[in-house]
């Protein structure tokens, strides 16, 4: 009987069984997890976290290179070793046996820290032990916490570079501005209302960015920043800027960009290394000279600025971005032609009804922005075509029309100023003395603007005292475009050590004579829109040319000379009469630098495929030639679809 028991007991439980057992079971207890258990993904880390961080693998190779990036850690704190980072590490044994092996782990071989990166991390503060640190050139603690600084800061003498953007910052400890190599200082985006005026004694500074934060004035002195090549002041309140700001005498970028300015300083002319001026959204109404700066870029969209100074376009010969996007202009005056430098130039949004024929002249104008302007003088459809269509409309349109003189050629050199050219010989009775608006400028004008440019006025010569008196002013831009001259003036050749930009557009040369070869520091020529159909073999020794013009002449083919121009990097040679392009070694292959080629608008009936050998070509532009292949879906494609196209159809 037990046998049976014991047997049935041994038997397997069915399914029911089972599920009776298991429904008849206590329920198992679960624990809940506490606080203790949790691991929750935001938490504040502890200091004890932090200095895990820092491995001895790390602290090794810091020790080693002089660099520690400790960016993007989640660091709360900054670990101690950090601060004891160029302290000889006495736990490393040195033996005999191992000094070989362990050279690298030398006291003798490690490098005193010079970069830390602290940055991207959540630090509210740093320890006073910053001090430790007196070997740092670069410090970044950006896209931080940070809401105070440790006036033991100031005892990193040797600091370059402090990068403090993206933090909570109000103010800055006055022992800070005692660092006496400090070059970059970064300040953007945190929480400054006013800057403290001992900022002025950062007298080594080079860049210094305040933008993003809530300043309403810069202090008094701030013009002790001699040094100083960029300010950044955008996105605050600034409604007025003190007087000595000019004094930065070194200044080459200046970003004033929203703001509340109301005008800008009468001389900005003294900033006479100022590049470019960004003084987008503000309410400015109305624009200074700028005469005597070396401006290149001027963007001034979203005032309220209702003309253009006529004296701006005189004095600013190297502009090349004019922006002037939605303000209350009405009219351009015609002296706009005289930025001859110019690139792009953007009206949108104004209030101009007529665009003067000058700015057919400008020859490097290849963005002309006018949508948003009630024009009247050009059809609709004619603006909706582009820059390329508008000016060849003016172009057309002051060729047809009469282009009055104030005087003959005779009377305007009699009207030459002798004391304007600090001469005083010629000293004829009819010689009267010559007003400002006389068309030669006098060697104040061109010493402030380093420009000899006399255009639109019908000259058939020049006498030689304009370019001996440009040459005691070591005049660079030599500009006399839209006159009558059939050849270059002998007296150019005054010019040939200083001269380095020449343009004579839009004249009647036929003729280069060969003394132009002695032009040693010329970087660009343009003589476009002339009667050229060659140029002389002097012309090939102009090493240092970077840029020619020569668009609009009666080439036939392009001059050997040229391929000899190896620092040549800009060739346009549009609207001629070319039947062939020379892309072999020596011709266009022997020009590596060449990066720009225009050869639009010729009598080209094939392109070599050998000229896809030309790597460093970004733009190539030959629509409006004969040639059959490429074909025009492929020119349209743009320069990296025609130099492949070109490239696979090279015999192999």
């Amino acid at each position: 009987m037990q046998r049976k028991m014991s047997a049935a007991s041994s038997k397997p439980q069915t399914s029911a069984e089972s599920f009776c057992r298991r429904s008849r079971a206590p329920p198992r207890r679960t624990e809940r997890p506490t606080l203790r258990n949790l691991n929750p993904i935001f938490r504040k880390r502890e200091p004890s976290e932090d200095n895990t961080i820092l491995t001895e693998k790390l602290l090794k190779l810091a020790r080693l290179r002089g660099e520690l990036n400790l960016s993007s850690r989640a660091l709360a704190t900054v670990p101690e070793k950090v601060y004891e980072i160029n302290e000889p590490d006495e736990s490393v044994e040195v033996t005999l046996d191992g000094l070989v092996a362990k050279e690298e782990d030398a006291w003798w071989n490690q490098v005193p820290i010079r970069n830390l990166d602290l940055s991207s991390n959540q630090l509210t503060h740093l320890s006073p032990k910053i001090e430790k640190l007196n070997t740092l050139n670069a410090l970044m603690l950006h896209d931080n916490a940070l809401t105070s600084l440790p006036r033991e800061i100031a005892q990193l003498e040797r600091l370059l570079r402090l990068n403090l953007s993206h933090n909570k910052l109000c103010e800055l400890p006055h022992e800070l501005f005692r660092l006496p190599n400090l070059r970059y200082l970064n300040l953007s985006h945190n929480e400054f209302v006013e800057l403290h005026p001992d900022i002025s004694d950062l007298h080594m500074l080079e860049v210094l960015d305040v933008s993003n934060n809530q300043l309403k004035s810069l202090p008094r002195g701030v013009g002790f920043l001699v040094r100083l090549t960029t300010l950044s002041l955008a996105h605050n309140k600034i409604r007025e800027l003190p007087n000595d700001v000019v004094d930065m005498r070194s200044l080459q970028k200046l970003d004033l960009m929203n703001n509340d300015l109301l005008s800008l300083p009468e001389d900005m002319g003294s900033l006479r290394k100022l590049q470019c001026l960004y003084a987008q959204h503000n309410d400015i109404t109305v624009l200074p000279h700028f005469e005597g700066c070396d401006l290149q870029e001027l963007h001034v969209s979203n005032n309220f600025i209702e003309r253009l100074p006529k004296r701006l376009c005189s004095s600013s010969p190297h502009l090349k971005i004019l922006d002037l996007r939605d303000n209350k202009i009405a009219e351009l005056p015609d002296e706009i032609g005289h930025l001859q430098s110019l690139i792009r130039l953007d009206l949108s949004n104004n209030s101009i009804t007529n665009l003067p024929y000058s700015l057919s002249t400008l020859p490097h104008l290849t963005s002309l922005q006018v949508e948003g302007n009630p024009i009247k003088s050009i059809q609709r459809h004619i603006l909706q075509c582009g820059t390329v269509r508008i000016l060849k409309t003016l172009r057309d349109r002051a060729e047809s029309a009469e282009i009055s003189s104030k005087s003959s050629n005779s009377s305007l050199l009699q009207n030459f100023d002798n004391r304007a050219m600090g001469g005083d010989g010629l000293n004829s009775p009819r010689r009267q003395p010559v007003d400002e608006d006389s068309i030669f400028p006098d060697r104040y004008k061109m010493r402030k603007t380093r420009c000899l440019a006399v255009t639109m006025q019908q000259l058939n010569d020049v006498p030689g005292e304009v370019f001996e008196a440009a040459a005691d002013e070591n005049v660079n831009l030599v500009d006399f475009s839209r006159n009558r001259l059939t050849t270059l003036p002998l007296g150019l050749l005054a010019m040939k050590d200083v001269a380095t930009e020449i343009i004579f557009a839009n004249n009647l040369i036929s003729y280069v004579p060969p003394f132009i070869s002695q032009f040693t520091r010329i970087t660009l020529i343009n003589f476009s829109c002339n009667n050229l159909s060659t140029l002389p073999q002097e012309f090939g020794v102009l090493v240092t040319m970077r840029e020619l013009n020569i668009s609009n002449n009666r080439f036939e083919y392009l001059p050997s000379c040229i391929f000899e121009l190896k620092s040549l990097e800009i060739l346009l040679a549009r609207d001629n009469r070319i039947k062939g392009i020379d892309a072999t070694i020596n011709g266009l292959g022997s020009l590596q630098r060449l990066a720009t080629l225009d050869l639009r608008n010729n009598d080209i009936e094939q392109v070599p495929p050998i000229l896809g050998n030309l790597i460093n070509i970004t733009t190539l532009d030959i629509i409006g030639n004969p040639f059959k292949l490429p074909r025009h879906q492929t020119l349209e494609k743009g320069t990296e679809a025609i130099m492949s196209y070109l490239r696979d159809r090279i015999p192999t």
